[in-house]
């Protein structure tokens, strides 16, 4: 099912105009106050926008140009929007949680249990059905407010952050989850990680000063991308190839060691990414002794302040698809080893710090 928006709100400086083909899951980053979530808010009705339209599937949502306005209240847009905090009713288990859509919506009691049982199965929170909310975990609470979301069978699903409130441990397994689910679903997810536009969109749009900056293919944005924002979240480093049992494969047979995630259940020979920040990456001159399992030759391209640290971007056989890496080490160690752009040096990967995943 499609979805097309165009609206202007003059109060927050926004204008933006985006369409979503059928299935597509779209990711939207930008930095605080960029207009990302005055979007979410226009689109689930939250927010009336000075003029524009929105339809999906053909259906009007809002129409503030012709002559006969029309606008449709948030329950009656098919859409759902998932927040940063779960913000479950706290007078309800779990199970009547999740219920509570299908039934405002006049399926029986027993009806929307059923619904309410598939769609924890489905982000596998079943087992959580009889807790309250004050009993869950932060990650927990977050998994029930996906099935709560979805019980409602909405025709464009809307995320908020939805991993930004939860610990390194739970934003993995919900954004596995979230992988699940929202394949072949429309979504929007707003989003700061670069990680989560990686792995759960299709397209994305980076969006500045309430208007679209670049937009694009999930892989094109991030690994060549065009503007400040999305070159400074590139700085995760992405290197593609073909998942092995150690590894990632590079296209010119270099192994990039590192360690699949069970969960994902990658399988051998399939296409995969291997994902790494820049401080796992070490900068050596000539030789390293140990034989490191992710070592090789790059030549400095440049170096940029990155807080306190000096951020290194190389290139060179081991640089991946992006065709640069990037490390981060400390202006003390910059000089130290005289490290200016065309100086030849070796980049040193940990590997226990590289994780693996399907493209």
């Amino acid at each position: 099912m499609t979805f097309e928006l165009e609206a202007s709100l003059i109060s927050r400086n926004f204008e933006m105009s985006i369409k979503l083909s059928d299935g597509e899951t779209l990711a939207i980053l930008g930095p605080n106050g960029a207009g990302k979530s005055t979007l979410l808010g226009v689109i689930s009705g939250l927010l009336r926008p000075d003029s524009g339209s929105a339809q999906i599937g053909g259906r009007q949502l809002f129409d503030l140009d012709g002559g006969n306005h029309q606008w449709n209240a948030p329950h009656l847009r098919g859409t759902a929007l998932l927040a940063q905090e779960a913000l479950l009713f706290p007078h309800l288990n779990v199970l009547d949680n999740v219920a509570f859509g299908p039934r405002s919506k006049g399926t029986a009691k027993a009806a929307a249990r059923e619904t309410a049982r598939l769609w924890l199965t489905e982000v596998d929170a079943l087992h959580l059905e009889s807790r309250k909310p004050a009993e869950l975990s932060g990650g927990q609470a977050q998994r029930v407010a996906v099935a709560r979301a979805l019980a409602t069978e909405p025709e464009l699903l809307l995320l908020d952050e939805p991993m930004s409130a939860l610990d390194i441990h739970a934003a993995p397994l919900l954004r596995r989850v979230l992988k699940r689910v929202l394949d072949g679903r429309n979504a929007i997810i707003v989003t700061h990680d670069v990680l989560d536009a990686y792995m759960l969109a299709d397209r994305v749009i980076v969006v500045e000063n309430g208007r679209i900056s670049e937009e694009g293919p999930t892989r094109q944005v991030l690994e060549r991308p065009r503007s400040h924002f999305a070159a400074g979240l590139a700085g995760l480093n992405l290197v593609s190839g073909i998942i092995s049992e150690q590894g990632i494969t590079t296209p010119d047979g270099r192994l990039f060691a590192g360690h699949h995630d069970p969960e994902w259940s990658p399988a051998l020979g399939q296409a995969g990414v291997a994902a790494f920040p820049p401080s796992a990456v070490s900068v050596f001159l000539g030789e390293v002794h140990g034989s490191p399992r992710n070592s090789f030759p790059v030549t400095v391209s440049d170096l940029e302040p990155h807080g306190d640290q000096i951020r290194v971007r190389a290139g060179g056989p081991g640089a991946g698809k992006r065709g640069t890496l990037s490390a981060d080490i400390t202006p003390a160690a910059s000089a130290d080893l005289g490290l200016a752009p065309g100086v030849d040096v070796r980049f040193v990967v940990k590997s226990a710090l590289v994780s693996i995943y399907p493209a």
